[in-house]
């Protein structure tokens, strides 16, 4: 089976909504931050590994934490995914934290500050060139 092949893909979208559903309603480690969601997974076509990428709205330790409360379920978390899902293989998972959403939102804030300040320093620059115009009609009537 190829890496993108349909049914490798039909295979990640299943585990992909498996992992979410155990993640958030079946595991209950106090360690793992609420706030927890399994951004993609990719499962080798051999069906023997699988990564599967997590992001973690909180602070560092609490990304930390979660990790280290996933792989300490992982055993349950692949036990469950075996019972859920009629593979050949379990995949054997690794946790890898995405911090893509997180950067994404800073440099959305970051574009919006640099725009708000430039609508400020645009305003202004107007403003004085209205006035460098008025100064320029005025010497011209002067005359």
């Amino acid at each position: 089976m190829r890496k993108n092949s349909i049914k490798n893909t039909r295979i990640n979208g299943e585990v992909l909504k498996e992992l979410s559903s155990i993640i958030r309603g079946e595991i209950k480690d106090p360690r793992i931050h609420p706030m927890t969601s399994v951004m993609s997974v990719e499962v080798a076509p051999d069906l023997k590994t699988c990564k599967a990428y997590i992001s973690v709205l909180g602070s560092a330790d609490a990304k930390k934490s979660t990790l280290q409360g996933l792989n300490s379920a992982m055993g349950y978390i692949r036990r469950e995914l075996a019972h859920n899902l009629n593979l050949r293989n379990t995949p054997e998972i690794r946790f890898i934290l995405d911090e893509s959403t997180e950067y994404g939102v800073n440099m959305s804030r970051m574009i919006d500050e640099v725009i708000s300040r430039d609508t400020a320093n645009h305003v202004d620059d107007e403003e004085e060139a209205v006035e460098g115009m008025e100064d320029s009609f005025e010497e011209e009537d002067e005359e």
